[in-house]
Order: structure tokens, then C-alpha cells, then sequence
């Protein structure tokens, strides 16, 4: 299991918690000081389109519009901080974000 994502996140902190009282001891890539590596990178964008950029957050705020436009793979090889997060990687399997339909994937 590989888990995406970043250490500062409190989403990711939660996430990361509860997979290891599941038993789960993922693989951590820090997206912003490890970066994603361009084949993971490509495979996140496969698996969820412009769905893997979180729109909400302060970097995507702080883009102007014709960045905001451009192709979701160049935004995440410059920015990796915008990846909605977490994603993880099982098995061949990717999911992303930490909503109930993902905790049960890993945690029942």
C-alpha cells in the first residue's frame, strides 16, 4: 500500500492514523517534499481526470485563470500540493479523498 499525500494535512494525518489501527503500515510519499513520480502521476490522472485537483485548496486559489486552464498533469508535476489528498495505491487499486466509501474499503 502507498499513501499520497502530506504530512502538514489534517485529513491525511486522520487517514494515515486510522488505516495503521487497521493494521495497515503504508509506504508515505510526501507530495511536497518527495514529490510524485511521473509514472504515479500519469496513473492518478487516468484513474481521476481533473478529479484528482482539489479545488478548494490555497494553492488552487492562488492560480490565475490560465493556469487554472491548463491540463490537469502539468498542474500537479508543477504544484504537487494541489492533488486532492489522500491517494492510495493497493494492490493495484487507486482511491482518493478520505469519505466513508474509501474507509471502507481499507478499513473493514
Amino acid at each position: 500500500m502507498r499513501f499520497f499525500g502530506l504530512k502538514s494535512c489534517d485529513t491525511c494525518r486522520k487517514a494515515r492514523k486510522a488505516l495503521a489501527e487497521a493494521g495497515h503500515d503504508p509506504v508515505v510519499i510526501d507530495v511536497r517534499a518527495d514529490g510524485i513520480a511521473a509514472a504515479d502521476r500519469a496513473t492518478i490522472i487516468v484513474e481521476f481526470g481533473d478529479q484528482a485537483i482539489n479545488k478548494a485548496s490555497t494553492t488552487w486559489r492562488g492560480l490565475d485563470d490560465a493556469d487554472k486552464a491548463r491540463d490537469p498533469a502539468e498542474l500537479l508535476a508543477e504544484h504537487p500540493t494541489l492533488m486532492k489528498r489522500p491517494v492510495i495505491e493497493h494492490d493495484g487499486r487507486w482511491t482518493i479523498g478520505w469519505k466513508p466509501d474509501v474507509q471502507a474499503q481499507y478499513l473493514s
